[in-house]
């Protein structure tokens, strides 16, 4: 009866500082926090589609040499998807039959 009631103070504890935790993270009260939120959401905007914000012609160029690198470096190529897991084939091993009735028996 002890450790069950221990157990629901845990919970309800727990529940409370996650409550606690996201009410923090949606309403910042220092000033440097908000403009740190604020710098966040503005690079998530920028960044929207996976490009890199604010990024110069000379940046994106060298982003695709390296891409393609790695491309040619791990059997990539034009029409192979680098972001999905591979798809494994395992076959049965062929064995060679054991033929009990041609071993010599000692």
């Amino acid at each position: 009866m002890l450790v069950s009631k221990l157990v629901g103070l845990r919970a309800a504890t727990t529940s409370m500082m996650v409550t606690r935790n996201l009410a923090a993270a949606q309403k910042a009260t220092d000033p440097i926090q908000q403009l740190f939120l604020d710098k966040i959401r503005e690079y998530k905007q920028k960044s929207a589609g996976g490009k890199v914000p604010d990024a110069s012609p000379a940046v994106e160029k060298e982003l695709k040499t390296e891409l393609e690198k790695l491309e040619k470096q791990y059997g990539g190529g034009p029409g192979i998807d680098m972001t999905a897991f591979p798809s494994l084939k395992f076959e049965e091993p062929k064995l060679d039959p054991i033929d009990e009735q041609a071993a010599p028996k000692k």
